[in-house]
């Protein structure tokens, strides 16, 4: 089982997000038949069979065993990861693009940057998978309590200076056997903890 499996098929998609769908492959976090499967979530075994059939033909579910009990067999299927995220690229042409705006300064530029991640990412390990590699990453998560708009800008000055002497000196555009890395900065606010509207 993966940890995240990146979804960027569309019809894949429209089938884990629908609700009962996405209520069994939280269920199928350890194998489970679909007569457990039909007690626990409240509906007929047939029903469940049918929505396990579709997540099992979108390579979201798979079989995990086989019981026999007389001339019957209990298939049992696992989730194929502990979680599941939608891949911007399952939205084709209207998926957001950090190339199509402008402000680099706009919360939507940083979703686009993000959707982005989860696009490239996503294939790259996909890829990995198949070739039986380990994806080399680097991620860096922390927070930043700045006393002033004043100290946000002069940290948000010195970070760019810092990077920008770190790139120009390992950056090696001729670099026989070099990878190009893209490296992504952001920094927005935390969510507040209560329900009063973000400025």
């Amino acid at each position: 089982m993966h940890d995240i499996h990146v979804i960027d098929d569309p019809t894949a998609a429209t089938v884990a997000l629908e609700p009962i769908r996405s209520r069994l492959l939280s269920e199928l976090a350890a194998p489970a038949s679909a007569a457990t499967l039909a007690t626990r979530v409240g509906l007929t075994r047939q029903k469940v069979n049918y929505h396990l059939h579709a997540l099992e033909t979108h390579g979201l579910v798979r079989l995990a065993d086989e019981r026999k009990w007389g001339g019957l067999t209990e298939r049992l299927l696992v989730a194929t990861a502990t979680s599941y995220v939608v891949s911007p690229s399952a939205l084709g042409p209207v998926a957001v693009d950090p190339k199509r705006k402008g402000d680099r300064l706009s919360a939507s530029y940083l979703v686009a940057l993000g959707a982005r991640v989860v696009r490239e990412v996503g294939d790259l390990v996909r890829r990995a998978d198949d070739s039986g590699k380990r994806l080399a990453t680097l991620a860096v998560d922390t927070e930043v309590r700045f006393r002033s708009p004043t100290d946000r800008a002069a940290f948000s000055h010195e970070l760019t200076e810092a990077i920008a002497k770190l790139v120009s000196k390992y950056h090696d555009e001729a670099a026989l056997g070099g990878r190009a890395h893209r490296l992504v900065v952001v920094a927005h606010p935390l969510p507040q903890k209560s329900d009063a509207k973000e400025p």
